[in-house]
């Protein structure tokens, strides 16, 4: 449709509101863009705008999705149909997940320093813009589902998201007591001299877990994809000791990149996103107490109704090894001096025997259950085979919206660091500040 060549006036009017329209799109998810095709729509005429929006629609507009959910929810031009309306916003939510690309106006000229303004105005602008981009394909038709993810773009603090799970355990009982590791040998050791005493900690402890994410940009290398940071650090505190010292503490820094797939892969396999990142993980301590390793990451996001799922492999970066001795565990080198602890190299060379190369995560919401299962495996790896497999479940606390009680049950390897090697049954109760899909 053409704008009337005789209404000069109207003609500027109207363009300036396709530009605004156009601006608020950019930086707002659900914001209203106006396209050269819909004047009627402008100009209130709604009942001569909706066969055309519908046919717009039908050949994939996104803004004449939006329209028309906006017209249905409101009454305009017909009969409010709030199933309708939610029919064509999921619609346009789907969409827009997918590609995100100018609008065909040839009515408009969009200049190049019109899009270098618009470009600066969404980087200054917040973070959650992106991100409620970046799940907007996940299906929350579901009220819990819907609750559980409006936080990530509704609440967060100076660009920060939840990532995993943030919780406080003040109960955590394991099968037994936990080593305390002894620095005159390394804990590798298959020898087992007078020297090397265990001490032990208590088998109850606090554990509690901070984890938040970061977006640093979106469509950077026009992929339609996010890149973010990610932070998690967990902690094993020994509460109920004298002395109440940390156990032990993990360090989780994470760079990734999320790529929306395509719409046939979402809509016919359940394939949401593939997540490309590097991880490192280590324990901040020194000496024979060290631990660390460096992962290359790919993850496939999947959701079927309210049913979650992440699949990810890893790919362990090589690092040098120390001195045979130093993994002997003797603690002395041939010529009788005392091997260094700090030596520089691996500090725990055979941890995919036990922590394997990758593990399945998944997440299901019962009405206001959220019952979570992680699946490790390192299909024989080092010549045993060994795993671990973690349950976890929440229910908000008293009706809150950002807290709930939280279970927790682990048996296998891995459970920290510090015992990678060593087969650990636990439970744990107490409570969640957030809760994670993927």
């Amino acid at each position: 449709m053409c704008y009337d060549n005789k209404k000069k006036y109207n003609r500027r009017y109207e363009i300036k509101v396709i530009i605004i329209y156009y601006l608020l799109f950019l930086l707002s998810p659900l914001s209203l863009i106006a396209d050269s095709t819909s004047i009627y729509f402008l100009n209130k005429e709604y009942d001569k705008a909706l066969p055309i929006l519908k046919k717009e629609a039908k050949n994939g507009s996104k803004q004449a999705m939006y329209k028309l959910g906006f017209m249905y929810e409101k009454g305009l031009g017909t009969k409010v149909d709030h199933k309708k309306s939610l029919y064509w916003y999921k619609q346009m939510s789907k969409a827009y997940s997918y590609s995100i690309k100018m609008p065909n106006n040839d009515d408009v000229n969009i200049t190049d320093s019109f899009l270098t303004q618009v470009e600066q105005q969404i980087d200054s602008a917040s973070d959650k813009k992106g991100t409620a981009f970046a799940i907007s394909k996940i299906d929350t038709d579901t009220p819990e589902t819907k609750r559980l993810m409006s936080p990530r773009w509704e609440n967060d603090f100076f660009g920060l998201i939840p990532f995993h799970e943030n919780y406080l355990l003040p109960l955590s009982v394991a099968n037994s007591k936990y080593p305390r590791r002894s620095e005159s040998v390394h804990p590798h050791s298959t020898l087992t001299p007078i020297e090397n005493k265990y001490k032990e900690y208590k088998e109850t402890e606090v554990e509690f877990q901070i984890s938040f994410q970061k977006q640093l940009s979106y469509n950077f290398f026009g992929w339609n994809e996010f890149l973010y940071v990610a932070y998690t650090q967990t902690v094993w505190w020994q509460l109920y000791e004298k002395s109440s010292p940390f156990r032990e503490m993990n360090y989780q820094p994470e760079i990734f990149i999320a790529v929306p797939t395509s719409k046939t892969l979402d809509e016919e396999f359940g394939l949401k996103a593939i997540r490309y990142g590097y991880l490192h993980e280590s324990n901040g301590q020194d000496g024979y107490r060290s631990r660390s390793w460096n992962r290359l990451h790919v993850s496939g996001l999947w959701q079927w109704d309210n049913l979650f799922l992440a699949t990810r492999i890893w790919y362990r970066l090589p690092e040098n090894l120390k001195s045979d001795n130093y993994y002997n565990g003797n603690g002395f080198e041939a010529d009788g001096t005392e091997t260094d602890p700090n030596e520089v190299g691996d500090d725990n060379p055979n941890i995919e025997e036990y922590m394997g190369y990758g593990d399945i995560n998944l997440h299901y919401l019962y009405g206001k259950h959220q019952i979570a299962t992680m699946l490790r495996y390192n299909f024989g790896v080092g010549g045993k085979q060994r795993g671990a497999v973690e349950f976890n479940w929440s229910y908000p606390f008293f009706h809150s919206k950002n807290m709930f009680w939280y279970t927790k049950a682990f048996n296998g390897y891995g459970e920290s660091l510090i015992d990678y090697n060593r087969n650990v049954t636990k439970v744990s109760f107490g409570f969640s500040f957030s809760r994670a899909l993927f």
